[in-house]
């Protein structure tokens, strides 16, 4: 019977420990602040915050879209640009072939006039000076149709703007 008074006692020790436990937890609940309140609230934040990062993504990618859309402009001139510049390239290289050909032919001519001026015609002067003449007559043809491209070039571009606007 002995064993079962200090049975007994013992379970009475384990119940009076748990029932102060108890209590511990009891009291420490009423300190514990209630958190899901907080929690609902972070919650509602992160969904707002959320919001914002798919505005944010949105804008982002509006501006992208934008920027490309200049950037193409931007190339599209440039490349325009570059098509100018040739034709301005090709048109300085005809207007110098038709200085050298009006130099050369000037140069005939002052020959021509020299030779005439002292009672000898010379076939070989008169056949050079209108060599000299066709040349530049070549040469200007060239740079007339280098400027017109040149003018082409620079005209091209607008005119899809001008039906537009029409």
């Amino acid at each position: 019977m002995s064993d079962i008074e200090h049975l007994q006692g013992r379970i009475l020790a384990a119940l009076e420990r748990a029932s102060r436990g108890a209590d511990k937890l009891a009291v420490a609940k009423d300190e514990i602040p209630d958190l899901s309140q907080d929690l609902a609230q972070e919650r509602a934040v992160n969904v707002e915050l959320a919001e914002q990062v798919d505005a944010l993504k949105k804008r982002l990618a509006d501006e992208t879209s934008h920027l490309r859309a200049e950037l193409a402009t931007a190339q599209a001139q440039n490349s325009s640009a570059d098509a100018a510049r040739t034709q301005t390239e090709k048109l300085d290289m005809e207007l110098q072939r038709v200085r050298r050909a009006n130099a050369q032919l000037a140069d005939a001519c002052a020959a021509l006039r020299e030779a005439n001026a002292e009672g000898v015609g010379d076939a070989g002067l008169i056949n050079a000076a209108l060599q000299a003449e066709l040349d530049a007559v070549h040469a200007a043809r060239r740079a007339d149709v280098a400027e017109a491209d040149a003018i082409l070039s620079v005209l091209t571009p607008l005119v899809p703007t001008a039906e537009e606007s029409a």
